[in-house]
């Protein structure tokens, strides 16, 4: 359930601190890329497919990269599973801010469910080249 919290920009700060520091973090390895498909021919679900979204004119599934392609962009993946009991409503801005404020690069960020291990869990890329930098800085943000 999506949590609504009333609180000071300082208690917000202070209860992501405790969120972050309680996630279960993964990096991914490797280059991802987005893989275009037209809207009506969705793509084929791999067991390397770590996420498919779609607007009105195409779908796009995040894959490692296989090949070189113009044109295409490359990200470093990282993920976290969040606590049941844990309130992390805010939580995609705040690590957003962060990451822009610290390295002054944007991220995206794609949401999905698994009840079994806590509920929401979010997928982050951001460009290759700063995958070590933005895990350095949620590395500090987790240690305090």
């Amino acid at each position: 359930m999506v949590s609504v919290s009333m609180e000071t920009p300082e208690q917000t700060e202070e209860r992501l601190r405790r969120v972050i520091a309680q996630a279960d973090v993964l990096v991914h390895d490797g280059v991802w890329c987005f893989e275009e498909f037209p809207v009506d021919q969705p793509p084929v679900l791999t067991s390397d497919t770590l996420a498919v979204v779609r607007d009105d004119q195409s779908w796009s599934r995040l894959v490692p990269l296989t090949q070189e392609h113009e044109h295409i962009e490359h990200f470093g993946i990282f993920s976290f599973h969040f606590p049941a009991e844990l309130d992390n409503s805010g939580f995609v801005g705040w690590l957003a801010g962060q990451l822009k404020v610290r390295l002054g690069t944007g991220v995206f960020v794609i949401c999905g469910s698994n009840r079994a291990r806590g509920g929401i869990y979010d997928h982050w890329g951001c460009p290759i080249d700063l995958l070590d930098e933005a895990i350095a800085v949620v590395k500090a943000l987790r240690a305090g």
